[in-house]
């Protein structure tokens, strides 16, 4: 017996279907068995012609049945043993679906942006302006390098901001960092097998160079950047650095160091991989200049994204190449098609064109800078001297050290969870090393004023209460 549900979303042919298909598949319908016809069908189930073709078409046409001129459908033979099973039937299905998100009140995650600061109308303008100027190359592949008018305007962007010297043919339009990295891994595969990286640092690079068959090098990093000793002392030929907002821990490094570094990569043919993420995002002080910009000829891979200021669900990147890798490239991607929309890239040069992007920008650094330094009061009133900050004064975090705290980071982070808090785990960024004290990373950037000091207050009572009495501490 079938039955058909007119308030079920799924189609009524599609519920047929999947009924009929689940029968013969458990062996409940026989091989041969005849099919009522579609008339007598349709009758039984109060439904049309239609939808009863629809479903005897479709399993026709994959095969669960076969036809008799002039007699109907019939069943045909399967295999059981090697028969699909059906979607009810699969074990542990319930294993591999994730739950709905949970919901936080206070998300103190790192990579949350303003809710409501995507640009959505001058975006629909440029993407509206981009569509209209440009519907005749909608029908094209485009270059899968990158739209050269979106390269030419970051390279004109970079230079004016960053200090970073390269002509637009040295320029890759990537789908987000994991691509760019993904690039960078296979080029330079044939000739390297070891990079080193900060640890703690960003475990992105650990897992796409892992997943190339590099070998992963930790190597410590200081208030001055990567504990350049130690790299030296390593064989590796290849190292992944955040110089100007070390992340997590916000330090930028002196030129001194960066100078000795590019003599590192110089001396033998080894690259630096540059990520400059959230290099527009300074608070205090002077833009610190790119490592690239420094010796733009020398063996330096710089990489950048649009996802800090702009928007991570665009997946826009961008990344500049050395001359001495660009033959590798080409060489093995000239087949590939883009990996970004050209819709999209046009929109985005548009953007900039028009100086929309660079308005974004300074827009976006006084309401991130308000965010930080209300993070900052919040933390000063309530934790008082029982925290030490560090890394603040640019990007979308602060770290927090808490020297006296007799909390474990598992336990904040479980009784904040319990709170309505959101932390994301400081030991995710660690490989060999670990902090001297319970360290919390803050990202403020998706919170609203009000959260922040609410959050910040919360916390503070999680982290500096008694874990016997449950007294909290007195943060003076």
């Amino acid at each position: 017996m079938f039955i058909l549900n007119n308030s079920d979303p799924v189609p009524l042919y599609k519920q047929l279907y999947n009924q009929i298909r689940e029968l013969i598949l458990s062996g409940k319908l026989p091989a041969d068995t005849r099919l009522p016809s579609i008339r007598d069908m349709a009758i039984e189930l109060s439904a049309s012609r239609n939808t009863v073709d629809g479903a005897y078409q479709e399993l026709y046409a994959e095969g669960y049945l076969y036809s008799k001129p002039r007699s109907g459908y019939f069943v045909s033979a399967l295999n059981q043993d090697t028969a699909p099973q059906t979607p009810a039937a699969k074990p542990g299905r319930n294993d591999y679906l994730q739950g709905p998100p949970s919901n936080f009140t206070y998300d103190f995650h790192p990579a949350r942006l303003d809710p409501e600061s995507f640009p959505t109308e001058l975006w629909r303008k440029c993407f509206v302006d981009s569509l209209r100027r440009n519907s005749e190359q909608l029908v094209q592949y485009g270059d899968p390098q990158g739209d050269w008018g979106l390269r030419c305007s970051i390279q004109s962007y970079l230079e004016r901001s960053r200090g970073v010297l390269c002509d637009p043919g040295q320029i890759v339009i990537c789908s987000g960092l994991q691509q760019s990295l993904d690039i960078a891994a296979h080029i330079l595969k044939e000739n390297h097998s070891v990079i080193a990286v900060e640890d703690p640092g960003y475990h992105l690079p650990r897992s796409v160079f892992q997943n190339h068959s590099y070998t992963i090098v930790p190597v410590p990093v200081q208030p001055g950047g990567i504990d350049q000793n130690r790299l030296k002392a390593s064989n590796s030929t290849i190292v992944y650095v955040t110089p100007s907002h070390q992340l997590p821990l916000g330090y930028v490094m002196p030129v001194a160091n960066r100078l000795a570094l590019i003599e590192w990569a110089d001396s033998g043919g080894k690259y630096i991989i540059e990520d400059d993420y959230d290099s527009e995002l300074r608070y205090h002080g002077k833009p610190i200049p790119s490592l690239q910009g420094l010796r733009p000829t020398g063996n330096i891979i710089y990489s950048g994204t649009f996802s800090k200021i702009l928007s991570p669900a665009l997946r826009l990147s961008y990344m500049v190449l050395p001359y001495s890798l660009l033959a590798s490239y080409r060489k093995l991607y000239r087949a590939y098609f883009p990996s970004v929309s050209l819709l999209e890239q046009r929109t985005m040069a548009n953007f900039m064109e028009q100086g929309h992007w660079e308005r974004h920008i300074r827009r976006m650094r006084m309401i991130y800078k308000k965010k930080h330094d209300l993070l900052l009061r919040s933390v000063e009133t309530h934790f008082g001297k029982q925290a030490v900050v560090i890394g603040y004064g640019a990007g979308l975090h602060v770290v927090l050290r808490l020297p006296e705290s007799s909390h474990t980071e598992v336990e904040i982070i479980d009784r904040a969870r319990q709170k309505g808090i959101r932390l994301f785990p400081f030991s995710e960024f660690h490989v060999n090393c670990q902090p001297e004290a319970t360290t919390l990373l803050l990202g403020f950037g998706g919170l609203k004023d009000c959260e922040i000091e609410y959050g910040v207050a919360i916390l503070s009572r999680i982290c500096l209460s008694d874990p016997v009495a449950g007294i909290p501490v007195d943060p003076k």
